[in-house]
């Protein structure tokens, strides 16, 4: 897949100008819903002989319309989406930076300037997607702007338990811990990519050594507690759990959550190393302990916890 990254004005003097369907959206998580929208959008290219292709964009309107001081989290930061979506058989991607000059564009800007002059014969997007200064361009109105030069497909809601699909639902979920059915939505497990960093090392002081993780993006992490997870080191996958919180046991004052990932039968020398970490189930919340032996207790049977369930 070719990812383009373009910003405003853009110069599609050097683009090449193939006939497009458009996937259009921001696609934090690439969900099921979104799926839906890629999925179509790449069976309308194929059944036209015409090139498979999605936009989206970064940061995240809410970054720029209304900035604060704490960094927004991503489900799938920019980095992980784009892998994403290349699983999925697009073709290119363009990458368009919300910025203030770009959010001032009028519906009518947006179409002229971001769909038509790239080659877009066809627009696939879900039934809420807006586009324009104030979200004031809709679905409904794209015919319109369209002015009869591209076909419109619209994805309607996708629902599991009666409930849409969306980003929010799964940022809900992870803000109590429910990974299983964050899994479900996304239709893979929701996982997080860091550096093996030094920690405290009193793990191995007491026979369950951790490996530390340092996020490389702006990665949402689910709510404190112990985790079965999924951990890839060098391409081959290893079981274990993993711990999110602010160890109550040691610490007072702790301000940012750890990951620590207790791997089984797992002995290599791993710092300054790449770790994706799967989340599986969530096997308990955080909890504070009256010393090593009855902390040492509670690990063995959060360990005996995960096997019971990978050994399902």
């Amino acid at each position: 897949m070719d990812t383009i990254y373009l910003h405003h004005p853009i110069d599609t003097n050097n683009l090449q100008h193939k006939p497009t369907v458009m996937a259009l959206g921001f696609f934090d998580g690439v969900h099921k819903g979104h799926q839906a929208v890629f999925n179509t959008a790449r069976d309308l290219a194929n059944q036209g002989n015409y090139h498979a292709a999605a936009m989206t964009f970064h940061p995240h309107p809410k970054e720029v319309l209304r900035p604060s001081n704490s960094q927004m989290k991503y489900i799938t930061p920019l980095k992980e989406k784009i892998k994403k979506i290349e699983e999925l058989g697009i073709e290119t991607l363009y990458v368009i930076e919300f910025s203030l000059e770009f959010a001032k564009l009028t519906p009518q800007q947006f179409v002229d300037d971001y769909l038509i002059t790239l080659g877009v014969v066809h627009v696939v997007a879900g039934y809420d997607f807006t586009y324009g200064a104030l979200g004031k361009g809709t679905m409904e109105t794209l015919p319109l702007h369209a002015r009869d030069r591209l076909k419109i497909t619209t994805v309607t809601k996708y629902e599991e338990n009666d409930e849409k699909v969306s980003s929010t639902r799964i940022r809900n979920l992870l803000d109590k811990g429910e990974v299983e059915q964050v899994s479900q939505l996304l239709n893979r497990p929701y996982s997080i990519t860091g550096k093996v960093v030094d920690g405290e090392k009193r793990g191995r002081t007491i026979g369950f050594p951790t490996a530390n993780i340092s996020l490389t993006d702006h990665y949402l992490i689910p709510s404190t507690g112990v985790y079965a997870v999924n951990a890839l080191i060098h391409n081959q996958q290893h079981h274990g759990v993993c711990n999110i919180g602010f160890k109550p046991t040691f610490h007072d004052a702790v301000t940012e959550p750890t990951i620590e990932v207790h791997l089984f039968n797992f002995n290599e020398e791993i710092y300054g190393q790449s770790i994706e970490v799967e989340w599986i189930i969530r096997l308990r919340s955080e909890m504070k302990f009256n010393g090593i032996d009855e902390l040492v207790e509670q690990i063995k049977a959060d360990k005996d916890a995960a096997l019971r369930h990978f050994n399902k």
